[in-house]
């Protein structure tokens, strides 16, 4: 009976040792918990104006690709006829402006924020390192095969190496294209904006004054 039972431990000695030895190792084969990122900050709705036109068409809208390489749209393509202004939709300082691919791009970075704005095909008016305005034309839309027959502006966004879709950079307000707002002036524009007065008037200004004091209000 002893002999059975030292048979049967010196049996099952090597299984044993094994399970031992195997545990550990699948420990370390699997990999460690890996901690959530933190989502992306939302974008600002900064943008003071539309690229193009008041409200443009849009033929195609933003696409993200599934991977860094992979199909989509990175960015919207705005309908507007060749030789249309191109205009800063936020105030920023242009990045570059020059030709890529034979096509004219220009990158704007957005002031205040940590994003980037991008134009093509569009002849540049501006140069490297110029502080632009909103609404302030940057440049003409040239002809491009971009959407195909259709002339277009292709307008991204990007926030480092990460296309977001450019539209969120418009408030509602412009989205929906609901009431103009008028933008501040400001205080050097202010002091030499002036009323523009008929010459009917700027002949009178002598006289005027005294027969408008005893005219009824």
């Amino acid at each position: 009976m002893r002999y059975v039972t030292l048979w049967t431990l010196w049996t099952a000695l090597p299984l044993v040792l094994t399970a031992a030895l195997l545990t550990p190792l699948a420990w370390a084969d699997t990999p460690p918990p890996v901690p959530p990122t933190a989502p992306w900050p939302r974008v600002p709705a900064v943008a003071r104006a539309w690229p193009v036109g008041t409200r443009p068409p849009v033929l195609r809208g933003w696409r993200p690709p599934p991977t860094v390489y992979g199909p989509g749209h990175r960015g919207v393509d705005l309908a507007a006829p060749a030789g249309s202004p191109v205009r800063a939709v936020a105030p920023g300082r242009v990045l570059f402006a020059g030709r890529v691919a034979g096509r004219g791009v220009l990158s704007l970075e957005v002031r205040g924020t940590d994003l980037r704005t991008t134009y093509e095909p569009v002849r540049a008016s501006v140069g490297e390192g110029d502080q632009v305005d909103a609404g302030e034309v940057v440049g003409t839309l040239e002809a491009g095969a971009h959407c195909g027959t259709a002339p277009c502006l292709h307008w991204g966004l990007l926030r480092g190496g990460t296309y977001l879709d450019p539209l969120t950079l418009l408030p509602p307000w412009l989205l929906n294209g609901g009431p103009s707002r008028l933008l501040p002036v400001p205080p050097a524009d202010r002091r030499t904006a002036r009323l523009h007065v008929p010459p009917s008037q700027r002949a009178c200004a002598a006289t005027c004054p005294a027969q408008q004091a005893g005219s009824p209000a």
